[in-house]
């Protein structure tokens, strides 16, 4: 199930406000989804998220087929049992992961043969074996299986031709997963995702034909795979707004805040990116006045929390009330400092935890903006914060 009603539109650029009912809930948009790979977003516990204002999360469709398998996921009734959330779950089809893998596959018409990254033992993904691990799997929206296609290869860009030769074979791999996905009577639904490499007219065209199959959403894909910033942004401006008003669009694995508030003002709806726990786990941190690196020496003794104006179970504790409005509850920069040069595991829970607050934090601020039409006030005032520098 799947029903998305528009509530706002911003009238000096593309950005939507809106909500999104599904099997396990309702999300309001645009959303920024955390990535949970292996059933769990690093290092933060599902009471957490929930605190934070997480309202959808994504599990990865490859790595949950590789452990702890299908009979593991069924048993539980699916990924939401298994890991005990009870708010919905985007899963992707595995394809950029067996993508990823480099000469370990070989990508033919019918899907992909490749070893096992675990154990070496030869396996098989075609859209037909996805739709069936996301059925398993029961996750409220689940992605076609689609040919990730790559920046370049080994120095290569990738040529107009090739670009076209993957963008047709996903079309083709598109009506395959749907067909598959109605023939197992999954009850959730199935996004198509537009490719065509940075190609403005490949991807107008895997835009119209994904349209002509009435996916219930559509997704932009083959995004932040080595391109430089310039050409993603360009594709981020052509191909969002063109994709059916009435349904959601989700641009894949994007990005940095200030891509997430571009990518609002382009019609993106939904986002995910691994960007905000893996820089915590790496001691880069997201404040609204712009990025922190907490190895540096100079965080040594300050008392500081990480983000003054910060309401997160790290910056403002269990009190949360902000530093800047008088709380004294959460840890200070030297604290995680500290942390990060001991290796204590505390450290990159706590980083984590705030880096996905300042996320959902940005799009629930986005939402209000939307809201209140003020978002072109909204955008000018994030990137004097974020160029104030911390």
């Amino acid at each position: 199930m799947l029903q998305f009603e528009l509530l706002a539109a911003d009238p000096d650029s593309h950005a939507r406000r809106g909500t999104l009912t599904l099997n396990h809930g309702v999300v309001q948009t645009p959303i920024f989804m955390p990535v949970g790979t292996y059933g769990t977003v690093k290092g933060v516990m599902p009471r957490s998220l929930h605190d934070m204002g997480a309202q959808i999360i994504l599990g990865n469709t490859f790595h949950l087929w590789m452990r702890p398998g299908l009979d593991v996921m069924q048993s539980f009734g699916g990924l939401h049992g298994f890991e005990q959330w009870n708010k919905p779950i985007l899963t992707d089809s595995g394809g950029f992961q067996v993508w990823s893998l480099g000469a370990m596959r070989k990508i033919t018409e019918e899907g992909v043969h490749f070893a096992s990254p675990v154990n070496g033992d030869k396996l098989f993904m075609s859209p037909e074996v996805s739709m069936q691990i996301q059925t398993v799997l029961n996750s409220d929206i689940v992605m076609q299986l689609d040919e990730c296609t790559p920046y370049e290869t080994n120095g290569h860009k990738t040529t107009e031709a090739e670009a076209r030769k993957s963008m047709e074979m996903s079309l083709r791999w598109a009506r395959r997963s749907q067909d598959e996905f109605h023939r197992l009577d999954n009850p959730n639904a199935l996004f198509g995702i537009v490719q065509g490499g940075m190609f403005k007219h490949l991807r107008q065209e895997s835009l119209e034909r994904l349209v002509e199959m009435d996916f219930p959403g559509y997704a932009v894909g083959g995004v932040s795979v080595g391109e430089p910033k310039d050409e993603m942004l360009d594709i981020m401006a052509h191909t969002p707004h063109r994709l059916p008003a009435h349904k959601p669009r989700y641009l894949m694995g994007v990005g940095t805040p200030e891509d997430l508030v571009q990518g609002v003002a382009e019609g993106v709806d939904m986002f995910d990116c691994v960007m905000p726990t893996r820089n915590a786990r790496n001691g880069t941190i997201f404040t609204r006045h712009g990025d922190l690196k907490i190895r540096n020496a100079r965080h040594k003794a300050d008392h500081q929390p990480l983000d003054p104006t910060c309401t997160c179970h790290a910056c403002a504790g269990t009190e949360g009330v902000a530093w800047a409005d008088g709380g004294r509850g959460g840890f200070s920069r030297a604290y995680l400092h500290h942390l990060d040069r001991c290796g204590e595991m505390l450290g990159p829970m706590l980083t984590t935890i705030h880096n996905l607050h300042y996320y959902l934090n940005l799009m629930r601020e986005i939402r209000e903006a939307l809201d209140a039409g003020r978002f072109t006030e909204f955008r000018r005032r994030f990137a004097a914060d974020r160029a104030r520098g911390v």
